[in-house]
């Protein structure tokens, strides 16, 4: 028997420490060569870490959301027979360190598995059991039946994910077809899970819930705290009269043809381009260590969009190239992808300005967080029929309040108030929108 020290590997771009998201196995488990063991997560991306060799798991390096050095052990695994001296010079070739350690006996060789990169969200996270036999769970235990971890059942990210949020064992619940999916969720809650039916309007006592913060959601939370701490955020909101658009946007998807339909976000986008270059403050990012503010030419819009794995925001890429019919499918593409999982790193990084939108649930007005290191971000809040007085005669109208924050070092309040003005009049004069 041999042991082999699975060391994380060096994932490049400068990263030192990687946080372990999700743990696939646990100490006594089997795994084939490439099985998958953990996806740690960077920076800059979630990475699947995937087995050297074949054997069984003897050690790991921590819990999910434990923070571990690049070249540090991650997995020990125990195999059968001696080394493999061809994969031994396959790594050295590409310049992994395969020595071993001081401390260990002649068996035990260090392995520092080359990567392919695969870069993955959240979204492609698995169920796991992530923690060693003799050390007691971080949290306390679902109030479910506890999990046989031998049954491997078929569930897209976003049910199994709904399934950790409610602490349910996706073993015990039923399929109706060849994966689980969320009505089979909804009928287990309902109709399975031993607490009997729930009807629509009652209200059942839960059990608290201790939830670690980890992966995405601690990203997230990290983000919007340097935000906060760092930039002194200040909020202008304006009414909109939407009618005039809202009536262009019903006669374009009339007329569409093939094209996709359109909400309102391409309009409000290009709105959003052509009002920007009589103010570049705005379409900014501020290096606040060196000091520099560097105004952006091009539009890369982000787009705060929200996954089960909590809010992304991919980028629309000079987005005061395209027209509205490009911006939507554009816009579709890019949400699918958040959602999914398939976004790539470069499709999620690099905005220049962000836009966040609740839709329907808009609410009356929002004070949004700064997208770091950009300086403003626009918030659209829902669309509402109102009476207005236009020259003396009430009238139905469509209005929408529209919020802006800024950051105050590099964006005076005046600055705001004009940029708003300005996008106001495109909005409420929609002709604008296809002038040259």
């Amino acid at each position: 028997m041999s042991k082999y020290i699975f060391n994380l590997p060096d994932i490049g771009e400068g990263i030192a420490e990687a946080e372990i998201v999700k743990w696939h196995i646990k100490v006594g488990d089997v795994v084939a060569e490439d099985d998958q063991l953990a996806d740690v997560m960077t920076d800059k991306a979630t990475v699947e870490m995937e087995a050297p060799v074949s054997g069984k798991i003897v050690a790991v390096a921590g819990e999910e959301g434990d923070i571990i050095a690049i070249g540090s052990m991650l997995v020990e695994i125990e195999v059968e027979g001696d080394v493999d001296t061809d994969k031994m010079e396959e790594l050295e070739a590409s310049g992994q360190d395969s020595g071993a350690p001081d401390q260990a006996g002649p068996d035990v060789v260090e392995l520092d598995q080359a990567i392919d990169n695969k870069e993955v969200n959240s979204d492609n996270l698995k169920e796991s059991a992530p923690q060693k036999d003799s050390e007691e769970p971080a949290t306390p235990p679902p109030s479910t039946a506890p999990k046989t971890g031998s049954e491997k059942v078929l569930a897209t990210p976003a049910v199994r994910q709904r399934a950790r949020e409610l602490g349910v064992d996706l073993t015990l619940v039923k399929a109706q077809g060849e994966h689980i999916r969320h009505s089979d969720l909804d009928a287990y809650l309902n109709y399975g899970s031993g607490q009997g039916y729930r009807p629509s309007g009652s209200s059942q006592k839960r059990d608290d819930e201790v939830i670690k913060v980890i992966g995405m959601r601690r990203k997230i939370a990290q983000n919007m705290a340097e935000s906060k701490r760092n930039i002194p955020h200040f909020s202008y909101v304006d009414e909109i009269d939407m009618t005039e658009l809202e009536d262009m946007r019903t006669d374009l998807n009339a007329n569409r043809g093939e094209r996709p339909k359109l909400t309102m976000l391409p309009l409000l986008i290009v709105a959003i381009c052509k009002s920007l270059p009589e103010f570049p403050m705005l379409n900014a990012i501020y290096d606040d260590e060196a000091g520099i503010v560097t105004r952006h030419g091009a539009v890369h819009l982000g787009m705060a969009t929200q996954t089960d794995q909590g809010l992304m925001v991919p980028v629309l890429r000079d987005a005061q190239d395209m027209n509205v019919w490009q911006l939507a499918t554009e816009i579709g593409r890019l949400a699918a992808a958040a959602r999914n999982g398939s976004a790539k790193p470069a499709e999620l990084s690099g905005s220049t300005l962000t836009l966040t939108s609740l839709g329907p649930l808009g609410g009356i007005a929002t004070t949004p967080v700064i997208n770091r290191p950009e300086v403003a971000i626009i918030g659209p809040n829902k669309i509402v029929e109102r009476p207005m007085i236009i020259d003396g005669e009430i009238q139905a109208r469509k209005l929408m309040n529209l919020s802006i924050s800024c950051d105050h070092r590099v964006v005076d309040g005046y600055n705001a108030a004009s940029y708003v003005q300005a996008l106001k009049h495109f909005l409420e004069t929609p002709v604008l929108l296809f002038a040259d």
